[in-house]
Order: C-alpha cells, then sequence, then structure tokens
C-alpha cells in the first residue's frame, strides 16, 4: 500500500499515545534509535487509515497525505469534477458555499455526494427488501472497510456489498451522467484516499484541513455566509436525507424513515467500534442485527481526523438537525407525514439498476497469531517470567495487555526495551551491581587511606632520619676541615724544623699528606652527602603534599553518597 500516515522522527518522542490509540495491531512499529530515543514508524501494508494517531498525537509526529495539492495544480490542465461529502456543512458551517463558489470559477463541475448516500439508501433497501443480502455491516466508512479486508477477512462476507454514498457518487457521475472528467472528492476523511484506489471510482482526495492550508499559503480569503439556509445550486441534483450520513447512525436514520420495523445497532469510534466488530465476528449468525451500522470516528464524519477544525459535538449535532429539517422540507413523498413512497426512491426505481453499486473486497491473509511457546522467551526479554508478571498490563507500551506487546515484539512490531517492566528489570539490576561497586570502592578506599596514613608515617621517619643525617654530616665536615687544618699545619712545622732528619721528615709529611688527602675526600663526599640530602628533603616534600592530596580526595569519596540510579 502507499503511504497515507506519515511521521517526522525528529518529533517523535516515543510516548506511544499512537499506538494507545490505533485500532490496529500491526500499523505501528516501534524501534529504538543508536541514542537511545524510541520511535514509532507507519506499517502502512497494516494501516487502516483512520487517522486517530494523527488526532492524538500532541507533539506534531505524525501527518497525512492527500491530493489537494495535486488536483488543484491539475484543475488548469482540465474540467474536474469535484464532490463535496455532506460533512462540509458542518465542518465549514459558515464557509462550505463559499469554498464550492471557488473551485466553481476554477471551471469545476460541483456535485452533492448527499444525493450518492441517497441512492446509497435506496439500494440498501432494495437488496433487503428482495432479501437479497442476509445480515450486514455497513462500509460507508472506508477505515471499516480496509480493517476488516486485513485484520477480519472472514467478516467480508457480512460486509454490505452496496457502495459507499461517495462512490455511488461516482458510479452515477460516470454511468449515468456519462461524465469522463476526473473525480475529486472534499472530505474531511484521511482514509477516502485508500478507498479512491482501491475501487479506481475517482481520482483525488482533498481533504477539508489540506485544502484550509493551501488556502492559508496562497493567501486565498473563503467569504463568510452566516445564513442558515442549507440549499446550494449544484451543478446536477442536490441530496435530500443523505446529508446526514456524515453524523453517527445516519444510514440507519435514512433506513428507518423507510422501515422503522428493521433491526439496526449501530456503533462509532475507535475505542468502542473495532472491538465491537471482532465481538460481532465472534458471534452466531442468529444474533446479528440486520444491518450494523458502523463508522471509524466518535462522532461521524462530520469531526473527521482531516476536518481542520475544533468544533464540539453540541456545535456539530445543531447543524445537523437544522440540515435535517432542510432535507425533510425538500423530501417529497406520496404519503402523509413522508410514509409514503419516497418519489426520489421512485425515480431511482425508474432509472438506476441496484446491480451497477455492488462492490467487490479484497480480503487481506491475516498475520498468525502466535502461541504460548513462541511467547514464552519474548516473555522472557521482557522480564516477565511469571504468570501474574505477564499479567501486567500497564497500557505504557501502548497495547491492552502485556501479551499483545509481546505479539508486536515476535512480529518484529516493538522492541523488549520498550516494556517498561523490562526496563526497571534492567535498571534494578545495574542499581544492584552499582550497589555492589560502591561497597567495593568503600573498601578499597579504606585500605587506600589505611597504607596512605602509614606511607604518611613512613615518610616522617624518613624525614626525621634524613634531618638527623643533615646534622651529622654538617658535624662530620665541620671536624674534618679542623683535622683538616691541623694536619696541614703539622706538615708546614715538619718542613721547617731542621733538627728532624731528612729522611724521616719526608716519610711524615707522605703520611700526612695522605691523610690530608682522605679528609679532603671526606669533605668532597660529605658535600655531596648534603647535597644529595637536600634533593631528597626536596623529593619527600612532595610526597608530603601528594599524599596530602590523596588523602583529600580519599576522604571526599569515603563521605560520598553511594551513587543510585532513579528510573525517568
Amino acid at each position: 500500500m502507499s503511504e497515507l500516515i506519515i511521521v517526522k522522527p525528529e518529533k517523535c518522542v516515543g510516548c506511544n499515545a499512537c499506538v494507545r490509540e490505533c485500532p490496529a495491531p500491526e500499523a505501528n512499529m516501534t524501534k529504538q534509535l543508536e541514542d537511545g530515543r524510541f520511535i514509532t514508524m507507519v506499517n502502512h501494508d497494516k494501516c487502516i487509515g483512520c487517522g486517530e494517531c494523527v488526532k492524538k498525537c500532541n507533539h506534531g509526529a505524525r501527518d497525512f497525505i492527500d491530493d489537494t495539492d495535486e488536483c488543484i495544480a491539475d484543475i488548469i490542465k482540465e474540467k474536474i469534477i469535484i464532490m463535496a461529502s455532506p460533512a462540509i456543512k458542518t465542518v465549514l458551517p459558515t464557509k462550505w458555499k463559499g469554498v464550492l463558489d471557488w473551485f466553481k470559477k476554477q471551471g469545476c463541475t460541483i456535485f452533492d455526494v448527499s444525493f450518492g448516500a441517497d441512492i446509497c439508501t435506496w439500494a440498501h433497501l432494495r437488496t433487503i427488501e428482495q432479501d437479497k443480502i442476509g445480515n450486514i455491516i455497513t462500509q460507508q466508512c472506508p477505515a471499516i472497510v480496509k480493517y476488516i479486508e486485513i485484520y477480519q477477512p472472514k467478516l467480508l462476507q457480512n460486509l454490505s456489498p452496496i457502495h459507499s454514498p461517495a462512490a455511488c457518487s461516482a458510479i452515477y457521475i460516470k454511468k449515468y451522467l456519462r461524465r469522463n472528467n476526473p473525480i475529486a472528492f472534499i472530505t474531511p476523511c484521511i482514509a477516502a484516499r485508500n478507498e479512491a484506489k482501491d475501487t479506481e471510482l475517482f481520482d483525488y482526495n482533498i481533504t477539508i484541513k489540506k485544502l484550509l492550508e493551501y488556502f492559508d499559503r496562497n493567501d486565498i480569503t473563503i467569504p463568510i455566509d452566516t445564513s442558515e439556509d442549507y440549499e446550494y445550486k449544484f451543478d446536477e441534483p442536490q441530496g435530500q436525507l443523505g446529508s446526514i450520513y456524515s453524523r453517527p447512525g445516519g444510514l440507519r436514520d435514512n433506513l428507518w424513515i423507510h422501515d422503522p420495523e428493521l433491526n439496526i445497532t449501530n456503533s462509532e469510534g475507535v475505542h468502542k467500534v473495532f472491538s465491537e466488530i471482532e465481538m460481532y465476528g465472534r458471534m452466531p449468525e442468529s444474533k446479528h442485527p440486520k444491518v450494523f451500522d458502523v463508522l471509524s470516528c466518535e462522532f461521524g464524519c462530520n469531526i473527521g481526523p482531516a476536518s481542520g477544525t475544533k468544533h464540539t459535538v453540541f456545535d456539530v449535532m445543531s447543524t445537523m438537525r437544522a440540515i435535517e429539517n432542510d432535507a425533510k422540507g425538500r423530501r417529497k413523498s406520496t404519503g402523509i407525514m413522508g410514509r409514503g413512497d419516497d418519489r426520489l426512491f421512485k425515480r431511482f426505481d425508474d432509472e438506476l439498476r441496484v446491480a451497477d453499486f455492488l462492490r467487490n473486497y479484497k480480503p487481506s491473509m491475516p498475520t498468525p497469531v502466535p502461541g504460548n511457546a513462541q511467547l514464552d522467551p519474548i516473555f522472557k526479554k521482557m522480564g516477565m517470567h511469571t504468570e501474574e508478571d505477564r499479567k501486567y498490563d500497564c497500557h505504557a507500551c501502548g497495547y491492552d495487555t502485556c501479551r499483545d506487546m509481546a505479539i508486536a515484539i515476535y512480529r518484529g512490531l516493538n522492541t523488549p526495551d520498550n516494556c517498561i517492566v523490562h526496563a526497571k528489570s534492567v535498571l534494578l539490576a545495574r542499581h544492584s551491581a552499582l550497589n555492589r561497586q560502591n561497597e567495593q570502592l568503600d573498601e578499597i578506599t579504606a585500605e587506600c587511606l589505611e597504607l596512605s596514613d602509614k606511607l604518611k608515617d613512613n615518610v616522617a621517619k624518613i624525614n626525621e632520619n634524613m634531618k638527623n643525617i643533615g646534622e651529622s654530616t654538617t658535624a662530620t665536615s665541620e671536624r674534618a676541615a679542623v683535622v683538616k687544618d691541623l694536619l696541614e699545619n703539622v706538615v708546614t712545622f715538619c718542613n721547617e724544623n731542621s733538627t728532624m732528619d731528612a729522611d724521616s721528615v719526608s716519610q711524615l709529611t707522605s703520611i700526612l699528606e695522605t691523610t690530608i688527602a682522605a679528609f679532603s675526600a671526606l669533605d668532597d663526599n660529605v658535600s655531596r652527602t648534603n647535597e644529595s640530602s637536600e634533593t631528597i628533603n626536596q623529593s619527600i616534600n612532595d610526597i608530603i603534599s601528594l599524599v596530602g592530596e590523596i588523602n583529600g580526595v580519599l576522604g571526599k569519596t569515603e563521605n560520598a553518597e553511594p551513587v543510585e540510579v532513579k528510573a525517568e
């Protein structure tokens, strides 16, 4: 499938809101980037285009693609037929006529999809009356159609064979009006683009949100009309009660006007309708209503994901009531209080063939669901080893249950690191490891402090010994100098005293000179010892300084708080 919902990775914060809101279990793929961030991308083959993730993303990380720019660029090339959804009146209550007038000025032909909705109602009634269909699920919502095709293909036998109002409109335009111009559909629905591609009945999906953005970018001002007149000069017939299809139960209400006894149940909203469709599939046919009228959006198409406005449900329903009253005023019947034959439907009987408005579907092969044996290693990777662990169901990952998350991981759509239980177990393991490291560090620090104290004592003793050595060498040097002077005086005396024989004097002088030389060498050694002592003293002082610094650092380490890891 082509891209419909797109992701802006730089804006994704990994909050899992998109996963949480999405009714399609395989539409999202969460992965962890190298920087540790989690981002969730779209699995386009499994996305149903409901747009709920776009509505609920608070970070602007999700957007959608439509055909607005392409269509408007093509308007200058050829005359395009514009089909306007009934919801345009509720989404743009004061501007819808101005928007359609703008397209008229561009040379477009304007068609009311409410008329196609009337055809849709007529086709349903005739097939039900002729007992040509069994119990059905309505299909005017393309997100519902895609969901059943992908995730509940066995229910395709129940999915109504009658085309949607948009498709019925396109068929009427092509087959009965014999128009071959490209067709564009203005709608608040993102998924209508899928319908265009699957049916090939219309060419462009123009969402109201993207159209308003186009007008803003190009400084196009749409005039405001505050009148409550809901008639418009469409180029072809304006619809009647098909105009209420965009509200919850719109098709139901149309059918009940003609057959109040029909057994019809309706359901809307992603957090309700898809689970009820799944429930419908598990129930026996005998418990199915004749018509199960379903819409993906909680308040119908009127507050669709591509509406681009922020109307409340009260605003929308108030406008819908006025539209309904206007439509009832234009509806003609042969009976009293509108309970006779509908004249428009009589016209359809004369001009149209139900067979022209039937649709085929494209079932997908459902992804196999893994069993317990396949999920067991996944749960273990998630840090869930007991049955109690595996029913934690905190929903932080975005899935309803831990089992759903495990299935997503098994299918490659998520990662165990995105599981809060797994993350906590990892943090606890790291915390325990850090605690052990802190304890070991405390032990090493204590030993280092003890050794440092011993080193300090030893250095002090060495320093004291060096001091003693210094004093001793100084005294020795002084005594050596005195003896040297004395010996030199003796040598001089012997040399000058003539009473001693020359040999004796010479011998004595030689001994004394040798002694003097020895004392000179001793004096040199003492000098060098003094110099070495000064160097050693300096080194000792440096060592003492460094030991002091080490003690300071170790002292801080010993008194520091243990390192803790806190879960964000």
